[in-house]
């Protein structure tokens, strides 16, 4: 099994990624695969609603040189998905805004890449916004109706200089609590494959016609 971490901070060894390696410790020590794909430092570009990826899903047919392409192939293959951002004016970063956008709309129409995985997201902070950010990390993870991964409180730790956050004891706790859950999530999940719900087509409305 293998879980891939999107990192949308700027800093490639921030406190998100600090945060992020406090759960994967965790998976590993039950032999589960682990991979980070920093995005925070690259130019990722916003969806601008082309909808070529609903006529062929899987990947975006708009922008293919910023990495959201070869990072969904690498989630094709893996059966979990950690979604971590620093906070910036209390919500997600931007390049993990457009980034998500994108993942999640051109993976829609192709259940083997997000369809019932094992998600789970946090956000590392200074002080405020970090349960706001959280929120929009979710949002993502239930439109593919993903198997959330909790912890025993909110998935947000706190620091301002990379490496701060290992003083967080209390986040540092949460993020391994957080790791032990998904591991375990993802070894019922392999247990249960073949008894998982095909994903429907739901019917498309516009409110205003």
């Amino acid at each position: 099994m293998k879980v891939i971490a999107i990192n949308g901070s700027p800093k490639k060894s921030g406190n998100t990624h600090h945060a992020i390696e406090m759960v994967f410790e965790e998976l590993r020590k039950e032999g589960i695969e682990t991979e980070e794909i920093v995005i925070g430092n690259k130019p990722v570009r916003s969806c601008i609603a082309c909808g070529k990826c609903r006529e062929i899903p899987g990947m975006c047919h708009a922008f293919k040189d910023d990495g959201v392409n070869e990072a969904i192939e690498k989630i094709k293959e893996a059966d979990g998905i950690i979604l971590g951002s620093p906070i910036h004016y209390s919500g997600i970063s931007g390049a993990m805004k457009c980034f998500c956008d994108r993942l999640f709309y051109a993976s829609n129409g192709t259940p083997e890449v997000l369809h019932h995985k094992v998600g789970a997201a946090l956000t590392a902070v200074r002080r405020s916004g970090g349960i706001q950010g959280l929120d929009t990390l979710y949002k993502y993870l239930t439109y593919e109706e993903m198997m959330i991964a909790t912890a025993n409180y909110w998935t947000v730790i706190y620091g301002m200089l990379p490496g701060e956050s290992e003083q967080d004891e209390e986040g540092k706790h949460v993020m391994a609590t957080l790791g032990k859950n998904m591991a375990w999530q993802l070894k019922m999940r392999e247990q249960g494959k073949d008894m998982a719900p095909p994903k429907g087509e739901k019917p498309r409305m516009n409110f205003i016609r």
